[in-house]
């Protein structure tokens, strides 16, 4: 039997947190309940235990209780979160009013469903017990999604979880994981979030090695598309860590391959400028790359021509190397403000369309093709993670 993909992916990417438009007014039946937890339940579990336990609640009673404990809980959290440098986002906001409509309104949610497991983790940083939980509370959602119901997946409760476990008479040695306020929906259509591709944040066959998967047939060299992308996570202000993602020097301060860059007019520092970088290596990653620079430069030490194509203050910053309209590649740095007042800083590579040594030595030599690529991206891969904790150093400092 063919499943109707197209819907099942509708149901997938259009099952959202649901706070505000949940219909207080409306009952909603425990067998219906009951029908969403048995189709939960037939997600896997560790070994096959059945451990999970469901606790459905419906007693006004009970849920004031909940409420005023979520609200002592919540504790101010939400508001500091919407005065730091993410909560400022537009989507941000907008999520995080939705979820202190919620913190002000839980007990009027017809139905709060909350769900656990068996057992108390270890510390051990093994999941344990979360593996056997997190995919039967998604089926839920999903399940309730399918027949009209919003669910939101809130774990704000857990601050004050002894008072959650006296309220509802839980006994020890069970875990809570997640409370679902449950309703039906005051309206039948949500969209798809947005969210970053995914060639963006998949790597291939090793920690940051990403691939833009161009047919083999189009690329207009072996390594087009090919690249490299790293994180890290800095305790500064995006503005601090923007003064220095956009410094051109910042690499040769940190990588020994970048030795300095020139901006061509003097001042730089908008989309369409050009600057000069230099770069030198006793070794590029392969004896082929190494090769085919002496062949082409005559030395290990070249000067590229880059013009920046990105220039978002703050946010992001992408230069091109060579031709702006057939790069040999593009190298840039993306800034994300964290809601817990950190930075996580992206510095990525990507590989053409133009040639380089790397393509250049990879065309030559087909069968050690690979072996060339992935010695040159673990050597980039090096370097960048060199400048990004360069970054977070002269960033504390």
């Amino acid at each position: 039997m063919k499943f109707d993909v197209a819907e099942i992916d509708r149901l997938l990417t259009t099952t959202r947190a649901v706070r505000r438009k949940l219909d207080p007014d409306r009952a909603v039946p425990v067998d219906v309940l009951l029908q969403l937890i048995d189709v939960a339940e037939q997600a896997p579990s560790g070994s096959n235990q059945a451990s999970r336990r469901w606790l459905i609640i419906t007693d006004p009673g009970v849920k004031a209780g909940l409420g005023k404990i979520y609200r002592e809980a919540e504790g101010g959290i939400l508001d500091t979160f919407a005065r730091s440098e993410a909560g400022s986002d537009a989507t941000a906001k907008r999520v995080l009013d939705s979820a202190g409509r919620l913190v002000a309104e839980l007990e009027r949610v017809p139905v709060l469903v909350a769900l656990g497991i068996w057992g108390v983790h270890d510390g051990s940083g093994k999941p344990a017990l979360f593996d056997s939980v997190i995919q039967a509370g998604w089926s839920f959602c999903l399940a309730a999604r399918a027949r009209g119901l919003g669910t939101a997946w809130t774990t704000l409760h857990l601050e004050r979880r002894d008072e959650v476990a006296a309220l509802l008479d839980i006994p020890p040695g069970f875990t809570q994981v997640v409370l679902f306020p449950i309703a039906w929906t005051t309206q039948d259509e949500f969209r798809p979030a947005p969210r970053r591709a995914a060639k963006e944040i998949t790597y291939m066959d090793g920690w940051g090695f990403t691939d833009e998967q161009i047919p083999l047939d189009k690329r207009n060299n072996p390594v087009e598309g090919r690249g490299v992308c790293v994180s890290i996570d800095i305790d500064a202000s995006s503005e601090r860590v923007w003064e220095l993602v956009s410094d051109i020097n910042t690499p040769s301060r940190h990588c020994g391959e970048a030795q300095g860059a020139t901006w061509d007019d003097g001042v730089g520092r908008a989309a369409g400028a050009s600057f000069k970088g230099r770069n030198a290596t006793e070794h590029t990653g392969h004896p082929l790359i190494d090769a085919a620079l002496m062949q082409l430069v005559g030395a290990m030490e070249w000067e590229t021509t880059c013009t920046v194509t990105v220039w978002e203050p703050g946010r992001n910053f992408a230069y091109a190397v060579g031709d702006p309209d057939s790069p040999s590649a593009t190298w840039g740095y993306r800034i994300e403000p964290l809601l817990d007042h950190t930075v996580r800083v992206e510095h990525w590579f990507r590989h053409g369309p133009g040639m380089s040594g790397t393509a250049y030595a990879a065309g030559q030599s087909p069968a050690q093709a690979e072996a060339v690529v992935e010695g040159r991206f673990r050597m980039i891969r090096d370097n960048l993670n060199k400048v990004l904790h360069g970054i977070r150093a002269e960033a504390k400092s």
